[in-house]
């Protein structure tokens, strides 16, 4: 008697002709509009999945995982997952996986967007236009700072580190400096114009400062009041990573006082909440994080998750190895079928 085909959650409605490759191989119970999931309904749509095909906006955990004894795989769409619980995962032999790579260029696009949008007090001219104040060309009429030929600060130089790095340097003649958790091999850095410095070098020699390490308990609030004390009153900060890597109050009272010039986000510690400090600012720059937010990248990061979910539960032409596992477990091993039950595992 054949085995009943896995059951597949998938958390919000991406793109059904994507999606729907799932169906081939499985049942798929798929949202159909943008929900907010509470967390009993997480666990509530994974007590009978064997898979998920997840956003950054479902959390799952020892609760969820808990009532789960089926799950074996969770796809993330995204190349953050700090919405997943990796340890508790691993602990219960499930394969998590993300997206990375395929977003690396059109968020750097947007970081960069975000560069020359701050510096050049883009938002804020046309919100002044549009609000009937033009009246006559003047010559000090929203003067802004430069980019060309500016300092170019990273922090966090992995792929969109390292794809920011070179738009500076090879687009723009920027010097660059960058801080990372471990330097950069020297023909990496020379291909991309870098420069390593440590951290406090990277804060005062800035003239903008872009964000791009991965969020964790240890780099929370990493730019603080200390930190920006520590900017340039004509620099300018831009966060594409996540939003609990800066201390929003305080980047508030920065800018509100003229100790920080300018600033650009697409993350926020408590999205969508946006804290009204900030949207009361004109000199800060605001995106609903929309980094990889093209058609072709949004697609691409839907199907690679397609992909490794497919992979993770033994599925498809790479049944068994997913691409881009983020747990200790890369491979189905052992929680695969019949081996996930008679080890008694998770």
């Amino acid at each position: 008697m054949a085995s009943p085909p896995p059951r597949i959650w998938v958390s919000q409605p991406l793109f059904d002709d994507v999606v729907d490759q799932l169906a081939a191989h499985c049942e798929v119970d798929a949202v159909r509009e943008v929900t907010v999931h509470p967390p009993e309904a997480v666990a509530a749509a994974l007590r009978e999945a064997d898979g998920a095909l997840v956003t950054l906006n479902e959390r799952i955990g020892p609760a969820e995982l808990a009532q789960a004894p089926k799950l074996r795989a969770v796809a993330n769409v995204g190349v953050g997952y700090n919405n997943l619980d990796i340890a508790a995962l691993d602990a219960a032999g499930v394969i998590a996986t993300n997206t990375p790579d395929v977003l690396t260029e059109t968020t750097a696009d947007l970081g960069f967007a975000l560069v020359m949008a701050a510096a050049r007090r883009i938002t804020e001219s046309e919100r002044w236009l549009r609000e009937g104040q033009w009246r006559q060309w003047s010559f000090s009429t929203m003067l802004g700072a430069d980019v060309h030929g500016s300092t170019l600060g990273i922090l966090g130089m992995g792929r969109i580190g390292q794809a920011i790095a070179r738009r500076g340097h090879h687009g723009f003649g920027m010097k660059v400096l960058y801080h990372n958790r471990s330097r950069l091999p020297a023909g990496v850095e020379q291909g991309v114009g870098a420069e390593y410095v440590d951290l406090h070098t990277l804060l005062a020699q800035s003239d903008h400062l872009v964000l791009v390490l991965p969020y964790s308990q240890d780099n929370h609030h990493i730019i603080d009041a200390a930190a920006l004390a520590r900017m340039k009153p004509t620099a300018s900060l831009v966060n594409i990573a996540r939003g609990g890597l800066v201390d929003e109050l305080a980047l508030a009272d920065a800018l509100a006082s003229g100790r920080l010039a300018a600033a650009g986000l697409d993350v926020y510690e408590g999205e969508p909440e946006v804290r009204p400090e900030l949207l009361a600012l004109r000199n800060v720059v605001l995106t609903p994080h929309i980094g990889s937010a093209s058609l072709a990248t949004r697609r691409a990061m839907v199907q690679l998750a397609v992909d490794n979910l497919l992979a993770a539960l033994d599925l498809g032409p790479d049944a068994g190895r997913p691409a881009t596992p983020v747990t200790a477990k890369k491979t189905t091993g052992a929680i695969t079928g019949a081996g996930k039950a008679a080890t008694g595992k998770r």
